[in-house]
């Protein structure tokens, strides 16, 4: 289908007027509206503008602009129906071959703070959506432009092919164009139906709409006989998983991405040069030292066995002598991550075929929301943002901890807020030395991970614990006193925290409260 006659309206003007140069040295009759319109004839380009090719003005502010037959005649009628084509020859309707459209800037509108709501309901665009809805529908005689980043693409197509677009061209743009409505009307639905009776924006919309883009197929899900496939937030975060970069090694399995998430987000909050292990969504060993290889060397001492096929995350960039490290623990592992590599380091894992290597940002910034999905429906929360600051912490016991143990504290709550409920973390010197995790009692948690720590030959003596929640009974208390802990941090907050801390006291253990639980299901 060879294009003779395209409209071009757009907010956003970024690569419009080379566009429309290459469109008029094809010879291409060019259309448009307003400023849009004023850009290309200040340019030295011929073109129509849309009030005069209707023979109507402008109406009620710019409100009708484009809502008229001669224009959606043009772009509706099906070529290939004599009655159709008869229908606008009769009323002196020229056919409209390509329609570049971009709406108005709603999203950006309501981002701003200071947004009002006639601010927004101005700011829904009506012409453009029913032009590009229009031009879709009938794509087979129609290519409907939508995305700046094709116009380079369009124009070599139609420079190769005397000024035609090939039909899966044309149906590939309508595709396009279709998602760009729909998540242009979903951005206006879900604004307006989080607006409360004064109309301020509040988080959760009453009606949700939803919107992500498909990255891979996976070869499975959770298990071989589970079909699983990747999507990502049209607009990702810096810093998120959905940024990665793949270096290397086999296509990223669903289980790979999910740990690769879970180590990538414990890892990516820690200021010093740290090392999170990943096993099955949870941390199996974190550490921070002066530099990665010490912090890497510690993570692997608190569970080498699990660590065997797991995730390994660092904050820095990754060098021989990490590669190195590895290599001597012979370590496996199915995803390594980091912000870089080194060239040399790159050389070095090069051999490693099965080894998935990523780099991504590392940025720490949080979604505005985390979502799960249960039968029948989807549960919505704000990112876990608190990350425990020395200030945050009370003393509840009659022994007070040292700055070194504050210090251990601090870290271990840190961990504890990526290890999946109910969570106890024994840490000292800046690494964890067991991990109790996923239990449906605390005091089973406390158990296992004081078990861990012995299985690897760590001594206990003198680490500290954190715990995800509080201790609902003494008992737990009792279990990691007696394993050589001397330091407690917790959010507290049990009907029985008195008989806790009562618990510290007899004991001998420093025990603080945050006030804030870290709950992760």
């Amino acid at each position: 289908m060879k294009i003779r006659q395209a409209l071009l309206s757009l907010s956003n003007k970024n690569g419009a007027l080379d566009f429309a140069k290459g469109l008029a040295a094809q010879g291409v009759q060019l259309l448009s509206t307003g400023g849009t319109a004023k850009l290309l004839r200040d340019a030295g380009l011929s073109v129509i503008e849309v009030g005069d090719y209707t023979g109507f003005p402008v109406l009620l502010d710019g409100r009708v602009k484009t809502l008229h037959p001669k224009v959606h005649g043009g772009i509706l009628a099906r070529r290939d129906l004599p009655e159709h084509m008869d229908t606008i020859a009769r009323h002196g309707i020229p056919t409209i071959d390509l329609v570049c459209v971009n709406l108005y800037p709603f999203r950006e509108t309501v981002a701003k703070p200071d947004v009002t709501l006639a601010d927004a309901i101005e700011n829904i665009d009506i012409g453009g959506p029913a032009m590009v809805r229009s031009s879709a529908k009938n794509y087979e005689g129609v290519a409907v432009v939508t995305d700046p980043e094709d116009y380079p693409a369009l124009l070599a197509e139609m420079a190769a092919n005397d000024g035609a677009l090939r039909l899966a061209t044309r149906f590939a743009l309508a595709k396009k164009a279709f998602v760009h409505t729909a998540r242009y009307d979903a951005a206006i639905a879900n604004w307006l139906t989080s607006l409360d009776d004064a109309n301020q924006p509040q988080p959760f919309a009453e009606h949700l709409q939803l919107a992500f883009d498909r990255v891979e197929t996976l070869r499975y899900g959770e298990n071989p006989h589970q079909h699983a496939a990747f999507y990502r937030d049209p607009t990702p975060l810096p810093g998120s998983i959905a940024n990665y970069r793949q270096l290397q090694g086999k296509e990223l399995s669903y289980n790979n991405i999910a740990d690769a998430d879970a180590a990538w987000e414990c890892v990516k909050t820690f200021d010093a040069p740290a090392c999170v292990i990943v096993k099955h969504a949870n941390p199996c060993g974190v550490a921070v030292d002066a530099d990665l290889v010490a912090a890497y060397e510690k993570a692997f001492q608190t569970d080498s066995t699990s660590a065997f096929g797991g995730i390994i995350a660092f904050n820095g960039t990754v060098d021989v002598d990490v590669v190195a490290a590895m290599n001597a623990r012979k370590h496996f592992v199915e995803v390594l991550l980091a912000p870089a590599l080194t060239d040399a380091a790159r050389e070095m894992l090069a051999s490693k075929q099965n080894l998935r290597v990523l780099v991504l940002p590392l940025a720490r910034v949080y979604h505005a929301f985390e979502m799960k999905r249960v039968g029948g429906g989807l549960l919505l929360q704000t990112p876990d943002r608190f990350n425990v600051q020395a200030t945050d912490l009370r003393v509840v016991s009659k022994r007070t901890p040292t700055e070194a143990q504050v210090q251990d504290l601090l870290f271990a709550y840190r961990v504890a807020k990526f290890v999946k409920s109910n969570a106890i973390v024994f840490c000292g010197r800046g690494m964890t030395l067991g991990v109790g995790a996923g239990q449906m009692s605390r005091v089973d948690s406390t158990r296992i991970a004081a078990s861990k720590a012995q299985n690897a030959g760590l001594d206990l003596a003198g680490s500290v614990v954190a715990s995800d929640a509080f201790f609902p009974f003494r008992d737990g208390v009792d279990v990691l006193a007696a394993a050589g802990a001397t330091a407690v941090i917790q959010p507290g907050g049990s009907m029985r925290d008195e008989e806790v801390i009562a618990a510290a006291d007899e004991h001998g253990l420093a025990m603080v409260f945050t006030g804030a639980r870290h709950f992760r299901h």
